[in-house]
Protein backbone atom coordinates (compact mmCIF):
# COMPACT_ATOMS: atom_id res chain seq x y z
CA UNK A 1 0.00 0.00 0.00
CA UNK A 2 1.43 3.45 -0.90
CA UNK A 3 2.38 5.64 2.07
CA UNK A 4 -0.05 8.40 0.99
CA UNK A 5 -2.96 5.94 0.90
CA UNK A 6 -2.03 4.55 4.31
CA UNK A 7 -1.85 8.07 5.76
CA UNK A 8 -5.28 8.89 4.31
CA UNK A 9 -6.68 5.66 5.75
CA UNK A 10 -5.34 6.58 9.22
CA UNK A 11 -6.86 10.08 8.95
CA UNK A 12 -10.24 8.62 7.96
CA UNK A 13 -10.17 6.21 10.89
CA UNK A 14 -9.17 9.04 13.25
CA UNK A 15 -12.11 11.19 12.12
CA UNK A 16 -14.51 8.28 12.43
CA UNK A 17 -13.19 7.54 15.94
CA UNK A 18 -13.99 11.17 16.86
CA UNK A 19 -17.56 10.62 15.66
CA UNK A 20 -17.16 12.73 12.54
CA UNK A 21 -18.63 11.76 9.19
CA UNK A 22 -16.20 11.16 6.35
CA UNK A 23 -16.87 11.48 2.64
CA UNK A 24 -14.48 10.42 -0.07
CA UNK A 25 -15.08 12.14 -3.41
CA UNK A 26 -13.03 12.99 -6.46
CA UNK A 27 -11.68 16.54 -6.37
CA UNK A 28 -13.42 17.36 -9.67
CA UNK A 29 -16.82 16.39 -8.23
CA UNK A 30 -19.67 18.85 -8.58
CA UNK A 31 -22.33 19.28 -5.92
CA UNK A 32 -25.94 20.34 -6.01
CA UNK A 33 -26.90 23.36 -3.94
CA UNK A 34 -28.45 21.04 -1.34
CA UNK A 35 -25.27 18.94 -1.07
CA UNK A 36 -23.09 22.05 -0.78
CA UNK A 37 -25.38 23.55 1.87
CA UNK A 38 -25.25 20.32 3.88
CA UNK A 39 -21.46 20.18 3.62
CA UNK A 40 -21.19 23.76 4.91
CA UNK A 41 -23.93 23.18 7.48
CA UNK A 42 -25.94 26.16 6.24
CA UNK A 43 -29.42 26.50 4.79
CA UNK A 44 -29.91 26.17 1.05
CA UNK A 45 -31.26 29.77 0.77
CA UNK A 46 -28.12 31.04 2.54
CA UNK A 47 -25.93 29.06 0.13
CA UNK A 48 -27.84 30.52 -2.82
CA UNK A 49 -27.03 34.02 -1.49
CA UNK A 50 -23.34 33.06 -1.31
CA UNK A 51 -23.51 31.94 -4.93
CA UNK A 52 -25.41 35.01 -6.10
CA UNK A 53 -22.92 37.34 -4.39
CA UNK A 54 -20.10 35.37 -6.04
CA UNK A 55 -18.54 34.31 -2.75
CA UNK A 56 -18.49 30.75 -4.09
CA UNK A 57 -18.02 30.11 -7.82
CA UNK A 58 -20.64 28.00 -9.56
CA UNK A 59 -22.05 27.21 -12.97
CA UNK A 60 -25.54 26.68 -14.25
CA UNK A 61 -26.71 23.50 -15.95
CA UNK A 62 -30.07 24.51 -17.37
CA UNK A 63 -31.80 26.09 -14.39
CA UNK A 64 -29.73 24.16 -11.84
CA UNK A 65 -26.59 25.40 -10.12
CA UNK A 66 -23.53 23.16 -9.76
CA UNK A 67 -20.67 23.90 -7.39
CA UNK A 68 -17.25 22.28 -7.52
CA UNK A 69 -16.34 20.43 -4.35
CA UNK A 70 -12.95 22.16 -4.31
CA UNK A 71 -14.66 25.59 -4.34
CA UNK A 72 -16.92 24.63 -1.42
CA UNK A 73 -13.94 23.33 0.57
CA UNK A 74 -11.95 26.50 -0.18
CA UNK A 75 -14.84 28.71 0.99
CA UNK A 76 -15.10 26.57 4.13
CA UNK A 77 -11.35 26.95 4.80
CA UNK A 78 -11.46 30.75 4.32
CA UNK A 79 -14.62 31.10 6.43
CA UNK A 80 -13.06 29.16 9.30
CA UNK A 81 -9.95 31.35 9.09
CA UNK A 82 -12.11 34.51 9.21
CA UNK A 83 -13.92 33.16 12.27
CA UNK A 84 -10.65 32.37 14.06
CA UNK A 85 -9.33 35.86 13.28
CA UNK A 86 -12.53 37.45 14.60
CA UNK A 87 -12.34 35.36 17.76
CA UNK A 88 -8.70 36.38 18.33
CA UNK A 89 -9.60 40.04 17.83
CA UNK A 90 -12.51 39.85 20.26
CA UNK A 91 -10.30 38.13 22.83
CA UNK A 92 -7.63 40.81 22.36
CA UNK A 93 -10.19 43.57 22.87
CA UNK A 94 -11.62 41.87 25.96
CA UNK A 95 -8.14 41.51 27.44
CA UNK A 96 -7.40 45.14 26.65
CA UNK A 97 -10.56 46.22 28.47
CA UNK A 98 -9.78 43.95 31.41
CA UNK A 99 -12.82 41.77 30.78
CA UNK A 100 -10.85 38.62 30.13
CA UNK A 101 -7.55 37.26 31.33
CA UNK A 102 -5.82 34.48 29.41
Amino acid sequence: MPAAAFKLFIEVLDELAKGNAVTVAPVHAELTTQQAAELLNVSRPYLIRLLETQQIPHRKVGSHRRIRLTDVLEYQRLDEARRRDAQRELTRQAEELGLYEA
